[in-house]
């Protein structure tokens, strides 16, 4: 298992590659023979896998487990399907060679039969928002105050925004050249960051399922970005590049977070034009930094110009 994560930002997932579990390349994906350029991958088990193939699922990821190698800089989860089935996938040798699980339809409902199996384990976990909880805040807020506890969320990397399952349970699939922000879910993304980021739990921004929309993805990035987001899930390794690509950070951004983290700032300074106040922009400037040391200063490339890197 990769001890990295004990001290570990959300960040250095990038944009962790979602793909079935029962993927007869798993080993080479794992261990980086194939899509050398992925931080992070999650093996599904969940809506991936159709009910009657989840038995030769696990069974496939039981034999896969035995060829993976450690990894200092590759993070590897599993989506489990349920909490019957994450104590089917805690009982497999050699388990201890991923790094954690996502949890699928987290709620109150759920919680115990996660974490009683998890809570004495060194796995890291990223609970996924997707039931019709999450349109009641108090519910949220609910949740939010179990997965505080200290022996729980020591165990928590990020909670995944569930874009696709919550826009079907309002019966919507977003249009062609929409980000999810101009659909009822927009709101619904603002209220998670205000409930939980204050709390210091980090949030992961829903897939984007269209491939051939770039400028679309790319605007939704942005919003992400704008609402405090940490991570993009990819559904197809071409959007990987092009997700992680819009981490970067621009330079007057970097100038201003490196000037706001320095011992010697001032309590309020103008640079670039802009009010710089070390009480109220300081948490800022630490993601800002966290997010130029995973993926660097933005270069200006043009969007056509990225896309065919």
């Amino acid at each position: 298992m990769n001890t990295v994560l004990k001290s570990f930002s959300p960040w250095q997932l990038g944009a962790p590659l979602y793909m079935p579990g029962n993927r007869r390349d798993i080993i080479e994906i794992a261990n980086g023979d194939k899509y050398p350029m992925l931080r992070s991958m999650i093996f599904c088990t969940e809506d991936a896998v159709s009910n009657i193939d989840v038995d030769s699922c696990l069974r496939h990821l039981g034999l896969c487990l035995q060829g993976f190698k450690e990894s200092s800089h590759r993070y590897r989860f599993i989506r489990a399907r349920n909490p019957e089935i994450l104590a089917r996938l805690l009982d497999l040798p050699d388990i201890e060679k991923i790094d954690g699980f996502v949890l699928p339809k987290f709620n109150e409902s759920v919680f115990h039969a996660y974490f009683d199996q998890l809570k004495d384990t060194p796995f890291k976990v990223m609970p996924t928002l997707e039931t019709r909880d999450v349109f009641d805040s108090c519910a949220m807020t609910e949740l939010r105050q179990a997965l505080s506890q200290e022996e729980i969320a020591e165990h928590i990397i990020s909670l995944r925004i569930g874009g696709n399952d919550l826009m079907n349970l309002l019966g919507l699939r977003r249009a062609r050249s929409y980000t999810l922000y101009e659909t009822p879910l927009g709101h619904v993304i603002s209220q998670l960051a205000t409930i939980f980021k204050p709390y210091g739990f980090a949030l992961s921004a829903p897939v984007f399922e269209y491939l051939n929309d770039t400028v679309t993805l790319q605007k939704e990035i942005a919003l992400d970005l704008a609402h405090g987001l940490i991570g993009k899930t990819a559904i197809h390794p071409t959007q990987v590049p092009l997700i992680e690509s819009a981490f970067a950070v621009d330079f007057e951004d970097y100038e201003m977070a490196h000037a706001l983290c320095e011992q010697t700032a001032p309590a309020v300074f103008k640079m670039h034009d802009a009010m710089c106040e070390v009480a109220t922009h300081w948490q800022w400037a630490e993601n800002i930094l966290n997010r130029q040391h995973c993926y660097g200063l933005n270069d200006q490339v043009p969007l056509k110009e990225c896309l065919e890197l």
